[in-house]
Parts: structure tokens; C-alpha cells; sequence
């Protein structure tokens, strides 16, 4: 059986971005990500043995409509972490500021999730064969009972979302859905801040030297970059590919 694929067209420098970056999403997160179920693939020529059925893989598309199954990927993610979070024994425990962000981070997720699923249906007339399906996930990497499994994972999923949306906001061509994405990625940022003052209790942890650059910018990640990342969790279990998705 071959293994799921998240597949996307790379460039040597965008490679090597990846690298960094997926080395920087594991430090973040003190995840210990070991036989990932998935893995980032580039084209090859010299491979077809790992190419998957054609059909059988959904392809996120290209253009706005690729942009938006991209975020809503993520927004799957997000909310489906939040999930296990509010069902998990960390927090049934833990302090009433701390549920009060988790339980606002899922709400905020679950909406984000199906503004997304409305607005691709409804870009594309109701044909459901262009938007993303449900995808599967397999948090048993996450330890949910432990506040630093948790909160470390929160972080790097919230920072890595504010860098996605960043990123790919510039791809947009339509304006009302770069409005609505830079509204979006506020409250993202909200969401990593939020987290940050909690798990990293300190005077400017909130926005970190990690995240925000000498000119007091916040990082910004394209498709490729923000892939990899999420490969290297281990998380997504349903396969996908972003053929279409701009690489640099």
C-alpha cells in the first residue's frame, strides 16, 4: 500500500527552506514526530513507483480557489486539535484563564473551518469535487493530558498559521477574499499571542524574536514552506496534493 502523499512542486531554494523550517516546527513544538504517515514529495522522473492512483488524490487547485483549500486544510487542522484539546483531561484541569483561551481558540477554529467549506462551495457553484474533502488526523503524537504536549503543540500550529495566511495573501486575486483573510489572520495572531503568554509566561514572549523579524515584521511562509511543516508532524492522515500552488 503506498504511503498518503501531500504533494507539491519545489525549487532547490524552496527546499531548503523547508528544511529549516520543518527543523524550526519541531524545536518550537518539542513534538518527537517519530514514522510520520506522511512525507513531502517532490516530482521525479526517476520514481513513478510512488505517484498515486490518478483520481484517487484531491488536488487543492489553482488560483483563489487553491489559496482557499489551502486555508481551509488548515483551518481542518486547527479545529480538529482544539477537539481533542477540549475533550482531553489537561483540560479539565487546568486553570480558568487557560480553558477560557482553548475553548475560545476551538470556537474560533470551528467557525474559521466552515466559513471556509461554505465560501470554496459556493465559489465553485456547489460542485463538491473541487473542495477539499474532510480530511483525517492522527494526534496520538500529542499527549493531551499534559499542558506542555498541548500548549507547545497550540503554539506551533497558531504561529504556523499566522505565517500561512501571511504567505499566502499576496496570492489572492480577488479582493473580497484577501479582506477576508487578512481579517482572519488577526485573530490567528490573537490566537498565538494568547498562547504564548500562557505556555511562555515573559515581558515580550507574546511576540517573540522567533516570530517577528528586526523590522518588527511578522513571518511570512509560502505554501511549500508551511507543507512541509505540517508533514513533518505527522498529523494529516488524508492525502492531498498542491500541484497547482505557487512554489517561490
Amino acid at each position: 500500500m503506498k504511503k498518503p502523499l501531500i504533494k507539491v512542486e519545489t525549487s532547490v531554494e524552496t527546499h531548503s527552506k523547508q528544511s529549516n523550517s520543518r527543523r524550526q516546527f519541531l524545536k518550537m513544538g518539542g513534538l518527537a514526530v517519530a514514522g510520520t504517515s506522511m512525507f513531502l514529495y517532490g516530482c521525479s522522473d526517476d520514481d513513478d513507483s510512488m505517484d498515486p492512483d490518478p483520481g484517487m488524490v484531491f488536488d487543492l487547485g489553482s488560483g483563489d480557489l487553491g489559496i482557499l483549500n489551502y486555508a481551509y486544510a488548515l483551518e481542518q487542522l486547527e479545529a480538529a486539535f482544539y477537539t481533542q484539546v477540549i475533550a482531553g483531561s489537561y483540560f479539565a484541569g487546568a486553570s480558568a484563564e487557560e480553558k477560557l483561551i482553548l475553548q475560545d481558540l476551538y470556537d474560533h477554529e470551528e467557525i474559521h473551518r466552515e466559513f471556509f467549506k461554505a465560501a470554496i462551495t459556493g465559489a465553485v457553484n456547489g460542485d463538491t469535487s473541487k473542495v477539499l474533502p474532510e480530511l483525517e488526523f492522527d494526534f496520538s503524537g500529542v499527549n493531551f493530558g499534559d499542558r506542555d504536549s498541548v500548549l507547545g503543540t497550540a503554539m506551533v500550529l497558531e504561529d504556523t498559521g499566522v505565517g500561512a495566511y501571511n504567505g499566502a495573501g499576496p496570492l489572492l486575486e480577488t479582493e473580497a477574499y484577501l479582506t477576508l483573510a487578512g481579517k482572519i489572520v488577526s485573530v490567528e495572531a490573537r490566537h498565538a499571542s494568547a498562547i504564548r503568554s500562557i505556555y511562555l509566561p515573559g515581558n515580550t514572549e507574546f511576540a517573540g524574536d522567533d516570530v517577528i523579524d528586526a523590522n518588527g515584521l511578522d513571518k511570512s511562509d509560502l505554501p511549500p514552506v508551511v507543507i512541509s511543516a505540517v508533514v513533518a508532524t505527522g498529523f494529516v492522515v488524508t492525502p492531498f496534493t498542491a500541484n497547482q500552488l505557487p512554489t517561490g
